[in-house]
């Protein structure tokens, strides 16, 4: 018998009710659902500074690194703010690097209290690209928040559906066997 996929969610909401803690913990149940172990890592319970380059282990990030690494898939989820991904992701990516991401598998998840978050989604393809991440195809976002989740729960079964289904992707596809490098793969050494 082989050991079961983990999948962690990392939420870059700080926020107390926040949408995009409720869609990633009804993503992590649908990563259950598939058979997976979980974790839920929260940037609220985490000290985290503002990146500098010259302190990398500040706060809990070596904390955060040894919980990424010992994801098989993971999960980002956020808010959209203007336009993008929230500042604490950031931050957090910033903290983690290749050794966390590369050859990882990504779902992706947004979430937005007007339209489509299409651009936050977009930004956080980008960032993990650079990492040389695997991201699914299939994303999931939850538009107009207020109205399809209530108290912690979702209102919208459409949409709850769409989220769960990114949490058991996540584990169909943790084992996908990397493509080979490419050309510009080689020249994205990171800041070193």
């Amino acid at each position: 018998m082989t050991d079961a996929i983990h999948v962690v969610a990392l939420v870059g909401s700080l926020r107390d009710g926040s949408h995009s803690r409720t869609a990633a913990a009804r993503a992590l149940e649908g990563a259950e659902s598939a058979g997976a172990t979980t974790d839920l890592l929260d940037l609220r319970e985490l000290d985290l500074p503002i990146f500098d380059a010259d302190a990398q282990d500040d706060g809990d990030a070596p904390e955060l690194r040894r919980r990424l690494r010992a994801a098989d898939a993971v999960i980002l989820a956020t808010p959209m703010y203007h336009g993008s991904y929230s500042s604490v992701l950031k931050t957090a990516l910033d903290y983690a690097g290749f050794d966390e991401f590369e050859n990882q598998t990504v779902g992706l998840l947004a979430v937005s209290g007007g339209s489509f978050p299409i651009t936050a989604l977009d930004h956080l393809r980008s960032v993990c690209r650079a990492l040389d991440a695997w991201v699914l195809p299939y994303e999931a976002a939850v538009p107009n928040a207020r109205s399809r989740i209530e108290d912690g729960t979702f209102v919208d079964a459409d949409l709850e559906e769409r989220v769960a289904t990114l949490g058991r992707r996540v584990v169909t596809y943790a084992d996908i066997e990397p493509d080979p490098t490419s050309f510009e793969s080689d020249l994205n050494v990171g800041a070193e």
